[in-house]
C-alpha cells in the first residue's frame, strides 16, 4: 500500500507547514477519538460507543460501506444537548487550525440533531458560536455545508432545506447529499437542490463513491452540482471524465476514507491518477479524518505519492483547493498569497 513512508521528493514538515483549505470534512465524523470518548462517557450505558480511546480504535475498523455509515450514526448519536454540538465543533475546528488549515467548508447534518430533540435555533446557536469562538483564537474562517442524510429519505431533505432556507446562519455557503449512495437515487432530492440553488446556495452532493458513475451523472443533471463529494467512479467512465473536466466540475477526493469504507481496494489502486490524467480537477482532503485514522497531511503525501509531486505541484494541489472554494474573496486572496510564498 503506498503512504507518506514512500514520498521522497517532498517531505512531511513542508507539507504540514503548508496553508491549505479544506472542502471536504465532516462534523461529526471529524470527532477526535478523545472528544468522542468524551461524549461516550458522558452518555455510557445508552450508546454502543467504546469510553476508552484504544476500544475506540478498534471500534472504527470498518468491514464496508454500509459498517462505516452504522458506526457513524452511533457516533452522531451522542450528540444529545446544545453543549455536544459546541464542544465537538470548538473541537473540530481547533484540530483544523492546528494542521495550517486557513479555510475549511465543514459539512454539517442538521437533521440528525433535530431529529434527536435538539431545537434548531439551539443548534445553529451551538455550531456559529462555537466557529465564532475558533475564528477569533486561531484565525481559521469556517463555512458550513448543510447535507441531506440520504438515508433517511424525503422527510429529512425537506426539513435540511427548511433550516437552510428558513434559518441560515451566515456561514451556509452549501447544500449537500451524503449518507448511503445505495438505494438512494439522486434524482428524488432534485426539487429540493433547485430551491436551496435559486437561494444563492452551492450544490455539493455525494455521488460515485461506493456506487458506478452514472450517480455522478445523475448528482450533475439532476441536482446541479459544481462540486461532487468523492465522484472517483468518474475513472470508470472516460465520456463522464471529459464532461467534469470540460465543465470544470471539481472533485473533492479523499484517498484514505475510501481504503478505508472498501470503495477502492487499496491506495495503490486508487483512481486519482487516472481522474487527474483525464484533467477532472481534484481536491485533496480527509472525510471523517479520525474514523480513517488520518490527518490532512497525510493526504498530501500520499496524493504526492500517487501523483509523483514535487514541491511545486503539491502547491498547486493546494491552490485547487483554494480556487474549488467558496471562500469569500478576501480568505482566497490571503492564502494564495501565502501560498505564493512558499
Amino acid at each position: 500500500m503506498s503512504g507518506p513512508q514512500d514520498v521522497e521528493s517532498v517531505d512531511l514538515a513542508f507539507l504540514q507547514g503548508l496553508p491549505k483549505a479544506e472542502l471536504h470534512v465532516h462534523h461529526v465524523g471529524s470527532a477526535s477519538v478523545e472528544a468522542v470518548a468524551e461524549l461516550a462517557a458522558r452518555h455510557e450505558g445508552s450508546t454502543p460507543v467504546p469510553t476508552n480511546p484504544t476500544a475506540l480504535a478498534d471500534y472504527f475498523r470498518f468491514t464496508d460501506f454500509a459498517h462505516f455509515v452504522e458506526v457513524y450514526l452511533s457516533v452522531v448519536d451522542l450528540l444529545r444537548t446544545p453543549d455536544d454540538i459546541w464542544t465537538l465543533t470548538h473541537q473540530v475546528g481547533t484540530d483544523l487550525a492546528a494542521q495550517n488549515v486557513r479555510y475549511a467548508e465543514l459539512t454539517l447534518t442538521p437533521y440528525t440533531s433535530i431529529v434527536r430533540g435538539i431545537p434548531v435555533e439551539a443548534y445553529l446557536e451551538a455550531v456559529e458560536d462555537a466557529r465564532r469562538r475558533v475564528e477569533a483564537d486561531t484565525g481559521l474562517v469556517l463555512r458550513w455545508i448543510f447535507d441531506i442524510p440520504g438515508e433517511s429519505g424525503l422527510e429529512a431533505a425537506d426539513v435540511t432545506l427548511d433550516v437552510a432556507l428558513n434559518h441560515a446562519p451566515d456561514a451556509l455557503v452549501g447544500f449537500g447529499l451524503g449518507g448511503p449512495e445505495i438505494g438512494v437515487p439522486r434524482p428524488q432530492f432534485a426539487e429540493h437542490f433547485a430551491a436551496a440553488r435559486a437561494a444563492g446556495l452551492h450544490s455539493v452532493p455525494h455521488a460515485g463513491e461506493s456506487t458506478g458513475p452514472q450517480t455522478i451523472r445523475d448528482a450533475v443533471e439532476h441536482l446541479g452540482a459544481e462540486r461532487i463529494g468523492h465522484g472517483i467512479a468518474a475513472a470508470q467512465d472516460p465520456a463522464l471524465m471529459a464532461l467534469l473536466a470540460e465543465r470544470g466540475i471539481v472533485l473533492e477526493v479523499c484517498p484514505t476514507s475510501n481504503v478505508c469504507t472498501r470503495s477502492t481496494p487499496s491506495l495503490d489502486e486508487h483512481p486519482l491518477p487516472t481522474l487527474v490524467a483525464a484533467g477532472v480537477p481534484v481536491t485533496i482532503n480527509r472525510d471523517d479524518p479520525p474514523m480513517f485514522g488520518t490527518t490532512l497531511t497525510r493526504e498530501y503525501a500520499v496524493a504526492a505519492d500517487l501523483l509523483s509531486l514535487d514541491r511545486p505541484g503539491v502547491v498547486d494541489l493546494a491552490r485547487a483547493a483554494v480556487d474549488a472554494s467558496f471562500a469569500p474573496d478576501a480568505v482566497k486572496t490571503a492564502i494564495r498569497a501565502e501560498l505564493d510564498a512558499v
